[in-house]
């Protein structure tokens, strides 16, 4: 039986590691998102009635969606529902 180190295409770092770099990587991602939902908002507010922008969010709010069901293993139509019963 070989040990999973032994195999020579597995990268050297430890889970941890590989962890903690892409957990500062989503972090970081999100403070991006945000700078980037700020600049939207002032192109979207420069043009009121453009609804590309709207449209724009809504993508944006799908793969959202999926990403949260995805990470608490919840089908994408829960968290709908949760979105839907905080309004």
């Amino acid at each position: 039986m070989t040990n999973a180190r032994d195999n020579k295409n597995l990268p050297e770092t430890p889970v941890a590691d590989c962890y903690a770099a892409r957990r500062n990587d989503i972090a970081r991602l999100l403070d991006v998102l945000a700078m980037e939902l700020d600049r939207h908002d002032e192109k979207a507010a420069a043009e009121p009635g453009n609804w590309g922008f709207a449209g724009n969010l809504g993508k944006v709010r799908e793969d959202l969606i999926n990403l949260v069901g995805f990470m608490s293993n919840r089908d994408p139509h829960e968290i709908e529902a949760f979105l839907n019963d905080a309004e």
